[in-house]
C-alpha cells in the first residue's frame, strides 16, 4: 500500500470513526429521525395504519409522518425486527459504502472502467469519499438516517448498465421507494433508450400493484389522497427546502404553491436544462445525467438540502470531466464545495424563527437561494462552455487527457 493510499484510508477511517462516535456516545447522536420513521413507521403496514404514524420524540414542532409509497414500507419492514442501534450503525456504514460506490461509478462514467480501476483513481475515490462525507447533503443524510445516497447509487448503476432491463428495473424500483428518482426516466427518454424508459415505468407500476395487493387500504389512501401533498412532507418555506418553490416562497414571502410564478420558473429551468443537455457531447454520460437530476431537484416541491447528494458527482464532473479545462470550471466546482462544506442552509436555519415562517429578511432569502443560484449558474456555464468546446473540436483532434491523480 503506497503512502497516498495509506493517508486516504486513514482519513476516511477517522471520518467514519468520528461519525460512529457521535452516533453512539453523544447524547443526541442517535437523532436519526428519518431512520426512526422508516423503521418504526413501516410496522404500520401490518395493520393499515402506515399513514397514521408520526414520530415526534426529536421533532416536537413537526411530528414526522411516513411520506413514502407503501412499497418503501415493504422494503423497510424487515429492519423493524432488528435492534435499532444495530440498524443505525449499519445504515451509517452503508451510506459511506454507497458514497464510495457513487464516486467510483462517477469516475467510470468519466474515464472508462479500466482507467477508473487503476490504483491512482481508486485512491482518489477514497479521498473524495472522505471529503464527500462532510458536504452538507451527505452529512445531513447521515444525521437523519436518510436514503438519498442509496437512491443516487441506484440511478448511477442504472445509467452505468447497458442492459435495458437492468437500467429500467433499477429506476422503477427506486422510484417505487421514493418518487423523485423517477426523473431518471427522462434521462432514458432523452437518450432514446426506449426499452429502459418503458421498463422503468412497468417496474414502478409493479411496485404500485404489489402495494395494493399487500396493503390495499394504505395504498389507496396514498395514491388517491396523500400523493402530492407537499405540506405533509414538511414546511415548504423552510431554508432547508432548496427547490424552486421553496426559494421563490422565501423571496416573495408566501407559498407560491403551483401558481404562475412557480410555473414560469419551471419553464425557465426546463429551457436551461434542455439547452445544457444539447450543449454537452452525446457520450458525456455523467454530465447529461447531472443535468437531468438537477432539473428534478429544482422542480420538486420539496428538495431538502440532503436531497442534493448529486452535487458530489457534479463537483467530480467539473474537475475531471470533458469541460474541465473550460474557463470557470474550477470556480464553479469551488462554489459547490465551499457552500456544501460550510452548509449554508444549516447555518441559515439558526436565523429562522420557525420552520413554518416564510417571510424573512431579504438578505437571508437570497442567501437561502444558494443551491438554486448554483444550479442556474451551472446550467448557464454548461451552455456556454459546451458550445465553445464544440466549436473548437475540429481544430483540436487530440483531446486533452484526463488529469491523473497523485499515485
Amino acid at each position: 500500500m503506497n503512502r497516498h493510499l495509506r493517508w486516504a484510508v486513514a482519513v476516511l477511517g477517522l471520518s467514519v470513526l468520528a461519525r460512529l462516535s457521535w452516533l453512539l456516545f453523544v447524547p443526541n447522536g442517535m437523532n436519526v429521525v428519518d431512520l426512526h420513521v422508516y423503521v418504526d413507521g413501516s410496522a404500520g403496514l401490518l395493520n393499515d395504519t402506515l399513514y397514521d404514524f408520526t414520530y415526534a420524540e426529536k421533532t416536537p414542532d413537526f411530528p414526522l409522518p411516513f411520506t413514502y409509497p407503501p412499497f418503501a414500507a415493504m422494503v423497510f419492514l424487515p429492519l423493524h425486527y432488528l435492534p435499532f442501534t444495530l440498524v443505525a450503525v449499519g445504515w451509517l456504514l452503508a451510506i459511506v459504502a454507497g458514497l464510495y460506490a457513487v464516486i467510483r461509478i462517477s469516475f467510470e462514467l468519466l474515464l472508462g472502467r479500466a482507467t477508473a480501476a487503476e490504483p491512482g483513481w481508486r485512491t482518489a475515490a477514497i479521498w473524495w469519499t472522505a471529503i464527500g462525507m462532510w458536504t452538507e447533503p451527505v452529512r445531513t443524510t447521515i444525521d437523519y438516517g436518510q436514503v438519498n445516497v442509496f437512491l443516487v447509487l441506484g440511478a448511477m448503476l442504472a445509467v452505468r448498465s447497458s442492459r435495458w432491463w437492468v437500467s429500467g428495473g433499477l429506476v422503477g424500483l427506486i422510484a417505487g421507494i421514493k418518487l423523485t428518482p423517477a426523473i431518471t426516466g427522462l434521462y432514458f427518454v432523452a437518450r432514446r433508450r426506449w426499452l429502459a424508459a418503458v421498463f422503468s415505468a412497468v417496474v414502478f407500476a409493479a411496485t404500485v400493484g404489489l402495494s395494493f395487493l399487500v396493503a390495499p387500504a394504505d395504498a389507496r389512501r396514498y395514491f388517491t389522497t396523500l400523493l402530492g401533498d407537499a405540506d405533509r412532507i414538511g414546511p415548504v418555506g423552510s431554508v432547508w427546502n432548496q427547490s424552486l418553490r421553496g426559494t421563490l416562497s422565501r423571496l416573495l414571502g408566501h407559498d407560491v404553491q403551483s401558481g404562475p410564478m412557480w410555473i414560469g420558473a419551471v419553464l425557465v429551468a426546463a429551457v436551461l436544462a434542455f439547452l445544457a443537455w444539447r450543449a454537452l457531447a452525446s457520450d458525456d454520460l455523467l454530465g447529461t445525467l447531472i443535468v437531468v437530476q438537477i432539473f428534478g431537484l429544482l422542480v420538486s416541491p420539496i428538495s431538502w438540502s440532503h436531497h442534493w447528494v448529486w452535487l458530489v458527482p457534479t463537483v467530480l464532473w467539473l474537475l475531471y470531466g470533458p469541460l474541465r479545462a473550460a474557463a470557470g470550471a474550477r470556480l464553479l466546482a469551488g462554489y459547490w464545495l465551499v457552500t456544501t462544506l460550510i452548509g449554508v442552509p444549516w447555518i441559515l436555519s439558526f436565523f429562522q424563527d420557525s420552520i413554518w415562517t416564510i417571510p424573512r429578511p431579504a438578505v437571508l432569502s437570497w442567501l437561502g437561494a444558494v443551491d438554486v443560484i448554483g444550479a442556474v449558474a451551472t446550467y448557464l456555464w454548461i451552455i456556454r462552455s459546451g458550445r465553445l468546446s464544440r466549436r473548437s473540436e475540429p481544430a483540436d483532434l487530440s483531446p486533452e487527457p484526463a488529469p491523473r491523480p497523485v499515485p
